[in-house]
């Protein structure tokens, strides 16, 4: 599995779809911080809107632009004129999701399912739920808001297919289309990511090390054996490079040590062990490079703030709460 693949597998991100908003004119809609472990995302299928962010930027969004807030952040979405407000939202249902207007309630149609009309602005909203802990590697390197447009001359090709096959499932509402729109929720997620790291190459950090294939296959070391006890050499010698200038030259990309980024992936990977497997924590530790439960609980407990047994009881503790 390729490293983007295997961060995204770690992560343990399920999407789910909220609402589609067909707005026109006027239109201001403020949506509230959500709570850890929620990422809210927006995808602009045609028109264009501003986003306005809690810090006070204002960002431009249009047709085949994805805005994902990782850490659940307040913010606005309004139109780009700052118009006076057209007709009161209303909620109502398109057969596929909820569905918010402004345009007094209009529904009619074309034979095919779209719209006579079309609106100022047609934005799929919906969230991405992950688990603290595994998604830390991926989400906590990604800027906030993290912004990619994906209908630009370089997108010709997978990323406007995949979101012309969600304007269409969206628009036309066959059977299976709310479960196909959310699984290319998923692919267009991973293609953002790519995107992204192709053009901010030139930045630190995670997404960084993905566009740098030397860097990259030491990296990949890393996700598939992270027991072995690595040293910066044998990592060097995946990179084709000398230990100092491979030191050098990963500290510079990914804004860590080699050996700090070794440990985020091996509690990542604990993490996500402890979620998804019945293996005892002194069993984990051992398999992520720990010769000692206690070694293993140690770095863990500074890593994540929690001891390994108490994260792994964490998601029954929070279904019972909202039982």
């Amino acid at each position: 599995m390729d490293m983007l693949s295997r961060l995204i597998d770690l992560a343990r991100l399920q999407a789910s779809l909220d609402l589609r908003c067909l707005l026109t004119g006027g239109f201001e809609i403020d949506h509230a911080p959500m709570e850890a472990g929620i990422a809210p995302f927006h995808l602009v299928l045609s028109g264009a809107c501003v986003v306005e962010t809690a810090g006070g930027a204002q960002i431009a969004l249009h047709a085949g632009d994805f805005m994902l807030f990782p850490r659940g952040a307040a913010h606005r979405v309004r139109d780009t004129g700052c118009a006076a407000a057209a007709a009161p939202l209303t909620l109502s249902h398109d057969g596929m999701l909820p569905l918010r207007r402004n345009d007094g309630g209009d529904d009619t149609r074309h034979p095919h399912g779209e719209r006579h009309a079309g609106a100022d602005l047609d934005l799929l909203c919906g969230r991405f739920v992950y688990a603290p802990g595994s998604s830390a590697l991926l989400l906590n390197a990604l800027p906030d808001p993290f912004h990619v447009s994906l209908a630009g001359k370089h997108t010709l090709g997978a990323l406007q297919t995949v979101i012309a096959l969600m304007r269409a499932e969206a628009g036309q509402r066959q059977p299976g289309a709310l479960t196909i729109v959310t699984a290319l929720s998923h692919a267009l997620f991973a293609m953002a990511l790519r995107r992204h790291g192709e053009q901010h190459a030139s930045r630190s950090g995670v997404l960084a090390l993905l566009a740098d294939a030397r860097l990259g296959a030491s990296v990949q070391g890393m996700l598939s054996a992270p027991e072995r006890a690595w040293t910066i050499a044998e990592l060097g010698e995946l990179a084709a490079m000398s230990r100092a200038t491979y030191a050098r030259h990963f500290n510079a990309r990914a804004g860590m040590t080699v050996m700090d980024f070794l440990t985020q992936i091996r509690m990542t990977i604990a993490c996500d062990l402890l979620l998804r497997t019945q293996r005892s924590a002194a069993e984990i530790g051992e398999a992520v490079g720990y010769q000692s439960e206690a070694a293993f609980g140690k770095v863990f407990q500074h890593s994540i703030g929690v001891t390994p047994g108490r994260y792994r009881r964490q998601p029954q503790e929070s279904d019972q709460k909202a039982g």
